[in-house]
């Protein structure tokens, strides 16, 4: 499973990817911006080689604008947080705040996208953060990939949540790419 995508009613988050001290600290990559942003959701879901596990923090912070480090409940030691690298982090999905006038990129997963004409590009199986703005990463149906800059009433014309359906200012004739 793809960074970003839906597991049942999960969303990924970041992943554990080091140690910090001696104490069962652990480094996070964290997908939420700003980075910090996944220390206010509680509990987090562990997926670590296939299973699943609830864990609570104990405590998390910003580590030189960088890094996101937290310890969780109950792990005190350097050895047993060192098994945990490579979890994946999740949370439910209802722990989500709604928002208005913007999405979650989750949101926008699965969503069916057609031009202006209503020819089918296909289906949003990712973003990418570009810097510069969002990149929807679409693939057709014959597994082809079409990337689309996120740019408001440029090239992404509606957004129908309900319907999963996002109409785009694209000729099918544009870069396509596999």
């Amino acid at each position: 499973m793809s960074e970003n995508q839906v597991a049942s009613d999960k969303i990924l988050l970041g992943e554990i990817n080091g140690i910090y001290g001696v104490q069962g600290w652990v480094k996070v990559f964290s997908h939420t911006d700003p980075r910090e942003n996944i220390l206010s959701y509680a509990p987090w879901w562990l997926e670590c080689k296939g299973t699943w596990r609830q864990v609570q923090i104990e405590d998390g912070k910003l580590l030189q604008g960088k890094s996101v480090i937290v310890k969780f409940e109950e792990i005190d030691d350097r050895d047993v947080a060192r098994q945990l690298m490579g979890c994946k982090i999740w949370i439910e999905k209802s722990q989500m705040q709604p928002l208005q006038d913007t999405y979650y990129w989750v949101d926008l997963i699965g969503c069916q996208v057609e031009n202006l004409a209503q020819q089918p590009i296909g289906q949003v199986v990712n973003l990418l953060e570009t810097g510069a703005h969002d990149v929807l990463r679409i693939e057709n149906e014959a597994g082809e990939q079409v990337l689309i800059p996120f740019v408001d009433e440029h090239y992404i014309q509606s957004v129908d949540l309900d319907n999963k359906r996002i109409v785009v200012d694209w000729s099918l004739e544009d870069e396509v790419s596999e």
